[in-house]
């Protein structure tokens, strides 16, 4: 995150004594990535974060990907998913490689539990359904379109409102930062940036916990989901400072960057994570230029895997797609609007699609999951009508 935050009561200088109001100490614990090299917290606690009762492995993640028949153009519909589980349990990995793995979840069941991704940051994009992010940093609440940023190492918990959520799930090996040419040699978020931090949302709140109990924290590691109990409550945080933290923004804050003729998918770029971007697809005016060709022109994915899962709207250049559905334009092949959509375009003013897209620099593989709600017909949807 390029700015300094403080929730909570912390001490003037850190490392030194901080006591409870019974002359206890505080345990103060340091959050950071790249060792000690990257952004950090620091956050001190009720009790030591290392006083765990029970450990014991949980799951293991097993993306169970299929391997490659044919070099194609790929349609599912997540809709079609059945809905279940938890926020986290809950999860319907589509596709991933080692930089990061894609999936759905629309929750019906509560989680009596907490979790933390000690992998790489993590992106929720709310499709549907509000609800509120409780985490050590505070409590962050949520609404449709927003992108829920999760740190490394952050232990949460999601909580919807209902059972109507849906979220879009991004899980990274990495870091997942706003665009490096968005920000200036400070961090600060450039004047040509489609959004600014002004549009970022941090937690709201800091709710500190003393209950003393059995409360469960699930941690993943190497795709593995370790179970960790805990005789406290895991958010006893009196107080943090620091630049590492969760965030809101939403998609409906992105302001899209226009042009006289069409522009190119890094003008749509919204974060960027290892070896992968994350894009946002917005309500825009078309372009301007008297003979403009607002609709994307063909072009190959050359090293790079497109993804696109579709909000809402009706996306200019394509057919046959609607809400939820998430397609992959693989490297190595054309792709581009469907028949029709090019001539369709001509003249137009605006559109009122809405859209996330993530592009990887490293092949997707597709997991079973996502070829059982496949449309098998995608790779031909390109050819003329006959009617």
């Amino acid at each position: 995150m390029p700015f300094y935050l403080r929730m909570g009561e912390v001490p003037q200088k850190r490392h030194t004594t901080f006591y409870k109001p019974n002359g206890e100490l505080y345990r103060e614990q340091l959050m950071g990535t790249k060792g000690f090299s990257g952004i950090q917290s620091i956050l001190y606690h009720h009790n030591p974060p290392t006083q765990v009762t029970n450990v014991r492995k949980f799951a293991t993640l097993d993306m169970e990907y299929v391997e490659r028949e044919e070099l194609k153009h790929q349609h599912f519909f997540t809709f079609d998913m059945p809905a279940g589980g938890d926020p986290v349990m809950g999860r319907r990995y589509l596709m991933g490689n080692n930089d990061v793995v894609l999936g759905v979840v629309s929750p019906t069941e509560p989680m009596d539990y907490f979790y933390r991704n000690s992998e790489g940051d993590e992106v929720l994009f709310v499709h549907k359904g509000e609800g509120k992010l409780e985490t050590i940093f505070g409590t962050l609440s949520y609404r449709e379109g927003d992108y829920l940023v999760i740190p490394i190492g952050t232990t949460y918990r999601v909580v919807p409102n209902d059972n109507n959520s849906r979220f879009f799930v991004i899980e990274a090996q990495n870091e997942i930062v706003p665009p490096k040419r968005y920000r200036n040699e400070h961090g600060q978020l450039l004047e040509h940036s489609p959004f600014c931090e002004r549009d970022m949302r941090v937690p709201e709140k800091l709710e500190t916990y003393t209950e003393e109990g059995s409360y469960e924290v699930r941690v993943k590691q190497n795709n593995t989901l370790y179970s960790y109990t805990f005789d406290f409550h895991p958010l006893d945080v009196v107080g943090w400072d620091g630049y590492l933290y969760p965030y809101a923004i939403s998609i409906h804050d992105f302001e899209p960057i226009t042009g006289r003729i069409h522009q190119p998918p890094p003008v749509h770029q919204m974060f960027a994570g290892p070896n992968f971007v994350i894009c946002s697809f917005v309500p825009r005016l078309y372009d301007y230029h008297p003979q403009a060709i607002p609709a994307p022109y063909y072009h190959s994915n050359v090293e790079s895997d497109e993804v696109l899962y579709y909000v809402d709207g009706n996306f200019m250049s394509r057919k046959g797609v609607k809400e939820g559905s998430l397609t992959l334009h693989p490297m190595g092949i054309p792709h581009g609007p469907h028949p029709g959509k090019i001539e369709a375009s001509i003249g137009k003013k605006e559109t009122q699609e809405l859209a996330v897209m993530v592009d990887t620099f490293n092949p997707l593989k597709v997991t079973k999951t996502a070829i059982a709600v496949e449309d098998n017909n995608y790779m031909y949807s390109w050819l003329p009508s006959k009617d």
